[in-house]
């Protein structure tokens, strides 16, 4: 019965309105006095969420991505894009792709990567005679990758909470997010084949020369983060710093893209976009402590063991979960929600916790299709002024697909384990 009014409660204030992190804030400050806990530990809850050391990467990290958004870092990838991908049929949707894979391995930012590419991309796609939902679904899914490829924001708070190796996770998502782009190309492929989408003019010598000289200091971005991480010369939170300071270098010095004038307004917006995942993992984090003491856990752990539930069926189960959660939260609350009570529940089932955090970025990623919450829909609906619905039908193949991937990062757990156990041992 408590269950039901807490899940009650929060469905109500989310349906008013009310933002995330403060209907989890209420939510749990209602549980911590509900349980006879004194108030004054409330506040220390939340500075307790807040001391990791590695929590400090999610700035700089979104400082970075401002700047590769407005710097002229993703126009110069794009250039570079087409001219290797850009003459096949349907190009400028496989350059999507490319580009946004490549901008997704510096950026950690999901709807950072969907602006930048859905700015440049979507006019272009639409003014080659490609259909506006298709152009849209191309640059919404793959928008997506942010959060699969390294560096990836979603992943350094699920190492916070669940105590994993920043690295050993980033490297967990390079093969999904290389198997997602690949997914996406041969249905960009077969799509554009059949719609007879126009093939783009051949590119000379050197121009190709030209956009690969051209888009090299972007290129070395993320070459810098994770070399520098996996290289151990420097530690996440350093790495971030450096691609902070990279990016802003690479956009004034190189590519021009702002002028000075426009930092202040870049770190303001980075602030924001900070402080609201601060927010989010600072009262999640409470209703993660209430959670952890209510013993919901040892419940959980005993209803898996009275009805011998096996790996994969726990798996199908909160795979369906993530995804009913997905459509009404953030990402970061999904995971900040979920882990403290599906944690305890890996070990007995024998499931890695490293192979467990590509499965859930998976489903976050399908959550940022998803309405009614899903981000990535609504930043290109604004940015491109096109109806919320249109955007809806053009991801759906793209949710299909993603659904494939999520069934086979599920199941074949070599493909997200494969590089950090040959990359740091079993």
């Amino acid at each position: 019965m408590q269950a039901v009014l807490i899940i009650g409660a929060f469905a109500g204030m989310l349906a008013s309105g009310m933002p995330i992190f403060l209907a989890l804030g209420i939510l749990s400050l209602a549980l911590v006095y509900l349980e006879g806990m004194p108030l004054i530990a409330y506040p220390q809850i939340f500075v307790d969420h807040l001391t990791s050391e590695t929590l400090v990467a999610i700035p700089f990290f979104v400082l970075a991505a401002s700047f590769m958004q407005r710097g002229g870092i993703a126009k110069a990838l794009v250039d570079c894009a087409t001219v290797w991908v850009g003459g096949l049929r349907g190009g400028l949707a496989l350059v999507c792709v490319a580009a946004t894979t490549v901008f997704a391995a510096i950026s950690g930012s999901s709807i950072a990567t969907a602006m930048a590419m859905g700015t440049l991309l979507v006019p272009a796609m639409i003014n080659r005679s490609y259909q506006r939902p298709f152009a849209l679904g191309v640059v919404g899914a793959s928008g997506t990758l942010g959060i699969l490829i390294p560096p990836s924001l979603p992943m350094i708070v699920y190492a916070i909470i669940a105590e994993e190796s920043v690295p050993r996770l980033f490297l967990a998502g390079v093969l999904p997010g290389l198997l997602q782009a690949l997914l996406f190309g041969l249905w960009i492929a077969f799509f554009t084949w059949k719609k007879g989408y126009p093939k783009e003019d051949g590119i000379s010598r050197d121009q190709f020369i030209k956009a690969n000289l051209r888009a090299l200091p972007a290129l070395s971005l993320p070459v810098i983060i994770l070399g520098g991480i996996y290289s151990g010369i420097v530690t996440v939170t350093e790495s971030a710093g450096l691609a902070a300071l990279t990016s802003i270098i690479v956009a004034l010095g190189v590519y021009k893209g702002c002028r000075l004038s426009e930092i202040p307004e870049i770190v303001a917006g980075s602030l924001r976009t900070t402080a609201s995942i601060i927010f989010i993992v600072m009262t999640a984090g409470a209703f993660a402590h209430w959670i952890a003491g209510s013993g919901v856990s040892d419940v959980l752990v005993g209803f898996v063991e009275s009805y011998e539930l096996s790996a994969w069926q726990f798996l199908l189960f909160i795979n369906v979960v993530l995804l009913a959660l997905g459509m009404f939260l953030e990402v970061f609350a999904v995971i900040l929600i979920v882990m403290p009570i599906v944690l305890p529940l890996l070990g007995p089932l024998g499931i890695n916790p490293i192979h467990f955090a590509v499965v859930i970025m998976v489903n976050m990623e399908v959550a940022l299709l998803t309405p009614p919450i899903g981000m990535n829909l609504y930043v290109l609906s604004s940015i491109t002024k096109s109806p919320i619905a249109e955007v809806i039908r053009g991801v759906l193949p793209f949710i299909v697909i993603m659904l494939l991937l999520l069934i086979l990062v599920t199941y074949v757990p070599e493909i997200s384990l494969f590089l950090p156990e040959y990359v740091y041992g079993k």
